[in-house]
């Protein structure tokens, strides 16, 4: 990696700088739906968007623990190390800090990383030495040294996410564009307990000067990371480790190269007249589940994709509630100062006066994530949850309040 930063920094006549001027379209024409052709998995279409960006731009270059010699630890990146060689997949070492903060030193430079973490909750490291269990006094005061040292060295990623790449525009009066994606899995898995399923969409989006993205299907993910890898500023790219696995139908021009999903604009999944359903994600999937069970009680459901976490695409959602007259949020993350309560927010400054009934949010328990089975499967929003939330929006079951 530090070859090219040296090559992007030296005399004009490099041959990154010579290549890297070929102009490409920010997005392509936006369309709601796309007619459908084969089918790949969200996996592939993660791996191919990354292979074509980098074939397209030799600024582009992927750097994060394992994505090299193991081919990624979800096997996003397979192939890749082969095709372009180390200076452009890069192992590092088990610190998320030092490779992001790298990474956000090449964006100063012109350069186009795409930091993979091996799950969000990494972007929070601090340091492995907080957990050395001292057992003999003598060496007491060096383990302490090595905690401190530690701690100095390697603080947190997330501040380089947030202080270094998200702020630096806007503190250089737009002369320093970072243009950076942070990617990984986001959110809960399966059996991986507290430490390891946060959902950071609500921290993320709460900063300034980050975009924040959360593909659902092969065609968001695809669409979503071509467009985070153009962007100029900084992206957060919230993937979701149960999702890359699933396979989703995409059409010919889905698979094209110049292929693009606008940032900041949300995708109406199903259309419906009934009631309102906004979802990201992997929630998108039970929601649309939520929605054929709706239908078959009479009640006609609109599902929302949000893709788009910040920029949020308020005008859908608006015009979709002004048409339901009803909303229930969806979302994995807690419940207090959530994705959802910023869309209820919104709801309400702009169309109170179209809600026929109170607004409706359905959230991950607002507790640490448990480890066992059973209480985690109670502690994430299940596709009955969402039902039983639209029936009270449409008044065909007993409020909450009422049956407490």
């Amino acid at each position: 990696m530090f070859g090219i930063v040296r090559q992007k920094i030296s005399a004009g006549g490099s041959p990154l700088l010579a290549f890297g001027q070929r102009i490409r379209p920010a997005v392509s024409a936006w369309r709601g739906y796309s007619s459908a052709a084969k089918e790949i998995t969200v996996r592939e279409a993660l791996n191919t968007a990354l292979d074509e960006e980098m074939s397209a731009d030799p600024k582009v270059f992927l750097m994060g623990e394992e994505v090299g010699e193991y081919q990624g630890a979800y096997k996003i990146s397979k192939g890749l190390l082969d095709k372009y060689g180390p200076e452009r997949v890069l192992d590092t070492p088990i610190t998320e800090a030092g490779f992001t903060g790298i990474g956000v030193g090449a964006a100063y430079h012109g350069l186009k990383p795409v930091i993979e973490f091996m799950t969000f909750n990494f972007s929070m490291q601090i340091s492995y030495a907080k957990i050395i269990f001292v057992w003999d006094f003598r060496w007491v005061l060096l383990k302490l040294l090595l905690v401190a040292l530690q701690f100095w060295l390697l603080m947190q990623a997330i501040d380089h996410i947030i202080n270094s790449a998200a702020k630096s525009n806007y503190m250089s009066s737009g002369q320093i564009s970072v243009p950076i994606v942070f990617r990984g899995p986001n959110g809960a898995a399966a059996g991986v307990g507290a430490q390891h399923s946060h959902c950071y969409a609500s921290w993320y989006a709460s900063c300034p000067g980050l975009k924040v993205l959360a593909p659902y299907s092969s065609e968001d993910a695809r669409g979503l990371l071509k467009a985070a890898i153009r962007d100029p500023d900084p992206v957060v790219f919230l993937e979701n480790e149960l999702l890359y696995g699933e396979a989703f139908p995409v059409s010919a021009e889905v698979l094209d190269s110049s292929f693009c999903v606008p940032i900041g604009k949300a995708k109406i999944e199903r259309e419906g007249k009934d009631v309102t359903i906004t979802a990201f994600s992997k929630m998108v999937g039970y929601a649309l589940k939520a929605a054929e069970i709706l239908a078959k009680e009479g009640i006609s459901a609109e599902v929302i994709n949000l893709r788009s976490i910040r920029p949020l695409d308020r005008d859908t959602i608006n015009a979709s509630v002004r048409k339901t007259n009803r909303l229930v949020t969806v979302e994995e993350g807690f419940p207090q100062h959530g994705v959802g309560a910023e869309i209820c927010a919104s709801v309400v400054e702009e169309s109170f006066g179209y809600l026929d009934a109170p607004v409706e949010r359905i959230a991950g328990a607002d507790v640490p994530m448990p480890y066992a089975a059973n209480l985690e499967r109670l502690a994430v929003p299940q596709v009955e949850d969402i039902v039983r939330a639209a029936k009270r929006a449409c008044y065909r079951s007993v409020p909450m309040a009422a049956a407490a």
